[in-house]
């Protein structure tokens, strides 16, 4: 090396490539899914959208099959970073815990998580009440209940059974909503059903 010349840089770390690689091929599978939909959207459109192979989307991710789930499961960390925010932000564990739920809902209207979680996503990879994500959010939903029942803010019921239904109340709004004629209508339905099913687990003051 010449007298004066910088050293080249060190080549990136293989684990390092590999995270930008499988970013790539997730965000253009995002876009496509979101505006296309699962079935029209083609692997070449993931691969030239992301300037890789077909080889590098069967490499890390198998398949179409399979970089769906990927794109839901970043939609779906997204959405509980979301959710978290919007309960942090409430005067009281209990305003909290309803505005997360109410979140959820009317989260069904945005049309990439309407596409993309609760339409296709469902057709393809199955029920959603199976996802692996369901399992963390039920231990979210128990534990945020179980505080509920410390406090005295609500009636001393199961804790984990009352998170399972709760839970299972806002995904079937959610699906209900996403393939409704009028998701606008049938949100404020859902909504309102809802926070009155829910306000039958307060202590009477």
């Amino acid at each position: 090396m010449a007298p004066g010349t910088p050293p080249r840089s060190a080549a990136r770390p293989r684990k390092e490539m590999i995270a930008e690689t499988k970013a790539k091929l997730i965000a253009a599978a995002r876009h496509a899914f979101a505006t296309q939909g699962y079935a029209e959207a083609s692997m070449d459109d993931f691969t030239a959208g992301a300037g890789l192979t077909r080889g590098a989307l069967y490499h890390h991710f198998g398949d179409k099959k399979g970089l769906l789930m990927a794109v839901v499961m970043q939609i779906d960390a997204e959405i509980s970073n979301r959710l978290c925010e919007i309960s942090s932000r409430a005067d009281n564990t209990w305003r909290g815990f309803v505005d997360e739920c109410v979140a959820y809902i009317e989260m069904s209207l945005e049309p990439e998580i309407q596409r993309i979680m609760l339409l296709d996503g469902p057709a393809v990879l199955g029920d959603p009440s199976q996802w692996p994500s369901q399992s963390a959010c039920i231990r979210t939903t128990t534990a945020s209940i179980q505080k509920l029942i410390d406090d005295g803010t609500i009636r001393p019921v199961d804790a984990e059974a009352t998170a399972r239904l709760v839970n299972g109340a806002t995904l079937s709004a959610a699906l209900w909503i996403a393939s409704a004629e009028n998701p606008e209508a049938v949100s404020k339905k859902a909504v309102e059903a809802f926070l009155t099913l829910v306000s039958g687990l307060l202590v009477e003051r």
